[in-house]
């Protein structure tokens, strides 16, 4: 078992307070990892689970599991009703919710601290007693057509990352969308669902986090009583998959039936977000298109007004990122004449070291995003899972600003240098349908 108290700080006002973030962590026998956060300046608690399962874990002729699994998991369980899962939450005066990306499932409630044993206990059933049946999975099937006709099929520019992704990957599972394939779910079997929940909703694939007005010693008691008889799963092993360098410009077009307007992307493969280097490219994100003051927005946009909306960002994963500069031309302005305007401003950051101002400015925008992470109980608490899984290192809720703050401007200089070449992206034209000839 491991205790840590470490201080990060918090910018208000332009005064810097301390704040302590205190977890206790360790395994049950059945690998379960427990994180426990004790803060009793609100009668609230969050009860969380994030299992080590996304996209990426997926075969590709069977997408969109595990986002369909963040909804199939509250059809009801053993000993929770078929429909009844939301008005217990709701009925107890709590809140949940739950969400998927390529490399996580995150299920979470927040109830009144009285009720903890309440979430514990919800949690637990969802991982030892979930009901899957061919009439749950029917019904959600359709909830997630509809989520994906709402989001991504009727939504302008909806498929604009499908496209990136498609394009950027060639061999890794990151090449196909969190949502997935509508033809993979109906061609699904009931075996197979049963299959994917049986592999990767088992302890040893999980991390419980349990943050609030709670005390440490009656809730490690509990955390046994309703977890610790959950029978381990078998382990998983995870084929590394690792993509050939981008030596040569790659170029794709999309369409969209929903758009008017076309855009452009520069897409680059970064590294895995545990790398010092992703931080960098967040931090030349940040610069970048972070804000109306930042330099593309009002270089494109207020200045030239060559654009309607321009912007940097870094797509940080657990094998791979992606770095994404786009925009969405003006009047007669063309898309090659975005590229340009971005290309030269990459170019700036791999010559010049950015000013002083600029760098104190990202420090700052850095120290007050962190914070806001953290300002509640839910975000602490999703953290600190997410911190454990993927990055191996819980304690980063409390010194990840560190690794920020120690980002020299020279690093800045040399990782634009290192992944921003016009030799090594995707530029994707994204295009209304009518120009689809």
């Amino acid at each position: 078992m491991k205790t840590y108290t470490t201080a990060i700080f918090l910018l208000v006002a332009g005064l810097t307070m301390a704040q302590s973030v205190s977890f206790e962590e360790y395994d049950l026998s059945n690998g379960l990892h427990v994180i426990l956060h004790q803060d009793n300046n609100a009668p609230v608690v969050t009860t969380s689970v994030m299992y080590h399962v996304g996209a990426k874990d997926e075969q590709p002729n069977r997408t969109g599991f595990a986002h369909f699994f963040e909804h199939l998991l509250f059809e009801g369980t053993k000993n929770i009703e078929n429909g009844a899962w939301f008005s217990i939450v709701t009925e107890n005066g709590g809140t949940n919710n739950a969400n998927t990306t390529d490399d996580r499932t995150y299920y979470y409630e927040v109830f009144p601290s009285n009720n903890l044993a309440l979430g514990l206990w919800m949690e637990s059933e969802r991982m030892l007693h979930p009901i899957i049946e061919q009439d749950g999975v029917d019904t959600q099937n359709e909830v997630v057509k509809e989520e994906k006709r709402l989001r991504v099929d009727n939504r302008p520019y909806g498929k604009f990352l499908e496209n990136v992704k498609k394009h950027l990957f060639v061999k890794h599972p990151y090449r196909w969308t969190t949502i997935g394939e509508m033809e993979h779910l109906d061609a699904a079997t009931l075996d197979e669902f049963l299959a994917f929940n049986k592999k990767f909703y088992v302890p040893n694939n999980a991390v419980l986090v349990v943050a609030g007005d709670i005390d440490i010693n009656t809730t490690k008691k509990m955390v046994e009583d309703y977890f610790g008889s959950i029978p381990r799963g078998a382990d998983i092993v995870r084929k590394k998959v690792t993509e050939d360098p981008i030596t040569e410009p790659l170029s794709a077009k999309a369409y969209d039936s929903n758009i008017q307007i076309p855009a452009v992307v520069a897409a680059y493969r970064t590294p895995s977000f545990k790398d010092r280097d992703s931080r960098v490219l967040d931090m030349i994100s940040t610069y970048l298109s972070d804000g109306p003051s930042s330099k593309l927005y009002k270089k494109l946009v207020d200045e030239k007004k060559m654009a309607l909306q321009t912007g940097a960002f870094n797509i940080s994963q657990e094998d791979y990122s992606m770095y994404v500069v786009f925009g969405l031309p003006q009047g007669e302005f063309q898309l090659t004449d975005l590229v340009t305007e971005m290309d030269e401003e990459v170019a700036k950051l791999q010559k010049e070291l950015i000013s002083e101002r600029d760098y104190q400015k990202l420090l700052n925008k850095f120290e007050n995003g962190f914070v806001s992470a953290n300002a509640s109980i839910e975000g602490v608490a999703n953290s600190l899972a997410r911190y454990h899984m993927l990055y191996g290192d819980t304690n980063l809720i409390n010194n990840e600003i560190d690794i920020y703050r120690s980002i020299t401007r020279e690093e800045i200089r040399d990782v634009a240098n290192k992944y921003l070449n016009s030799n090594q992206r995707l530029v994707l034209e994204y295009l209304p349908e009518s120009e689809n000839n």
